[in-house]
């Protein structure tokens, strides 16, 4: 975030200040320009995705999308069924019927909810891998429709190939290039049958996608030990997805959980608003998590979830909503010393821009750390072999193994998170609040922030390419700097910027993908005025680079 914060972050937005949704969904059918860039299809870290106010996610885009997924299967040989899910934005069910179109009229078997309902992130990665296992042949891959926690106007497509996780870059410029191809020709060549058709279609099937991967939580979660505690836990789905699969885990495990708030509105009303006064499903953002916070002292510890349910938001009795990285310290301390079933060489796996504290619990574990850019498709390998026991990003996204230490999840999964949550206080005895207390009263206590800086794109394409060469600074919040990376030590993968680290900090600096502007994120194992020190002196020796690029 900047450091400016709106008047109505943490508030309820009036009604004339909501997403017009009738507005949205007529916009969703106007014609985007195929020569304008920021119409064309645009595959980020998590798919496209954009608003239809803005022509940048319409029936055109993504007619287009589906139908340039269908080649890439053929391409690639992926002849098994196809799961789709979808959230609960306004622009999601248009979406569903637009690709459901298009898949039924090119013979792909598409697996959806049997009561065409809302189906999370999570829950198709894992049907995905599931019916995989054991297969070498006839493989299944997914679709979700989601722009995750996205603000209620926009809309979101991303493509899971069959080890589940995220796709690859390969994978992605591949289909974004053959779907602004078909914009181009004015949708030429895309096949597609009337939506009642569709589903009626013998490719289109109905599946039990709650019933599966309810059951099957037992296997990652030690759900016996949070309902013979009695645990009080308390879950806000945040109008999303994984609404609906909630009460049958309560019902099934017999859990003291209570579900806040069931409410499913396109405009979000019910939410209040992030920093910037927008609504957004952001279970990492106090503001946008207010309600849950205030309930705190209600229940033992408590969750909230985006709304495709692949991000987690942990609020406890002890310390409130955790810092994300501070969770994923927690959670990492916490299973790799309470699943034997695990290898004893699997790794910790966190990108560049999360917290050094989760170095210091691999250390401490003596286990290793694996570090890489941004984006939760570098740990899919990891976590379908087994070599990453955990792996989790700053922005609020994590998964890990089964009990025996096969995988779970190639993608995150924010309902496993929050019920590690509700184990490690039924197993411990304190909420993950107070162990991570413990934890930096032992290994040092770090302050972590992540602001935005205005740049130009021609700077953001200087930062990009940034190398180690090209910094001469020496000190870095009146340390020596001792690593300037531009790649990820892990995998040795283009962090897409710089990181400098200094015996008691760090930064990293890295152009947005969407905005004018970029990311500095910044720790101090000192305090708060060190934090400020470092983040002074990344704007400097970011803003010496963009001057000697001219």
């Amino acid at each position: 975030m900047t450091d400016t914060v709106s008047p109505l972050a943490g508030k309820r937005l009036e009604p004339s200040m909501l997403v017009d949704v009738a507005a949205l969904t007529k916009a969703y059918y106007d014609r985007p320009d195929p020569a304008a860039r920021a119409q064309q299809v645009a595959f980020g870290t998590s798919g496209h995705r954009g608003s239809a106010f803005a022509k940048s996610f319409n029936e055109a885009h993504i007619l287009a999308i589906a139908q340039a997924v269908c080649l890439y299967r053929r391409q690639q040989g992926v002849d098994g069924p196809l799961f789709l899910g979808i959230d609960t934005h306004a622009l999601s069910r248009n979406a569903f019927e637009s690709v459901l179109e298009v898949f039924a009229a090119n013979g792909v078997v598409t697996m959806i909810d049997e009561k065409l309902g809302f189906t999370p992130t999570p829950v198709i990665s894992h049907a995905i891998l599931t019916y995989n296992r054991g297969r070498s042949s006839g493989l299944a891959d997914g679709v979700v429709i989601s722009p995750s926690h996205n603000p209620p106007a926009d809309g979101g497509l991303k493509y899971n190939p069959p080890h589940g996780g995220p796709a690859d870059t390969d994978a992605t410029g591949w289909i974004e290039k053959q779907a602004n191809a078909f914009l181009a020709e004015d949708l030429a060549g895309i096949s597609r049958i009337p939506y009642e058709k569709a589903l009626k279609n013998a490719d289109v099937r109905r599946y039990d996608y709650i019933s599966g991967y309810v059951a099957d939580l037992a296997n990652v979660v030690d759900m016996e030990a949070i309902a013979r505690a009695g645990v009080a836990i308390g879950i806000d789905p945040l109008g999303g997805a994984g609404l609906d699969y909630y009460q049958p885990i309560i019902e099934r495990y017999g859990l003291n959980a209570t579900i806040v708030s069931k409410e499913i509105d396109p405009t979000f009303g019910f939410m209040t608003a992030d920093w910037d006064g927008k609504i957004r499903m952001d279970c990492s953002s106090p503001y946008a998590m207010a309600s849950l916070i205030g309930m705190r002292d209600k229940f033992d510890v408590a969750f909230a979830n985006d709304t495709d349910a692949d991000r987690h938001g942990i609020v406890t009795r002890s310390s409130g909503l955790m810092n994300p990285n501070h969770y994923l310290a927690a959670a990492s301390a916490y299973l790799f010393t309470n699943r034997p079933g695990w290898r004893a060489d699997a790794a910790i796996g966190k990108t560049a821009v999360s917290s050094a504290i989760i170095d210091r619990v691999a250390a401490k574990l003596g286990r290793k750390l694996v570090e890489v850019p941004v984006g939760f498709k570098w740990f899919v390998d990891g976590l379908l072999s087994g070599s990453f026991g955990f792996a989790g990003e700053e922005s609020a996204g994590a998964s890990f193994l089964r009990m025996d230490g096969t995988v779970w999840t190639t993608d995150k999964d924010g309902i496993i998170l929050g019920l590690l949550a509700a184990e490690i206080t039924a197993k411990t005895g304190s909420d993950p609040g107070a162990l991570y207390g413990k934890l930096t009263a032992e290994l040092g206590d770090p302050r972590y922030a992540r602001v935005d800086a205005p740049a130009t794109a021609s700077q953001k394409a200087v930062l990009k390419n940034l190398t180690a060469e090209q910094i001469t600074t020496r000190e870095l919040g009146g340390q020596s700097i001792e690593a300037i990376l531009s790649k990820a030590p892990g995998n040795g993968a283009a962090i897409g910027g710089v990181k400098v680290t200094a015996a008691d900090g760090w930064f990293a600096a890295r152009p947005s993908g969407t905005e004018e502007v970029y990311k500095i994120y910044a720790e101090s194992f000192r305090d708060e005025a060190h934090l400020a020190r470092i983040q002074e002196d990344a704007r400097r020796i970011v803003g010496e680079a963009f001057a000697a690029a001219g």
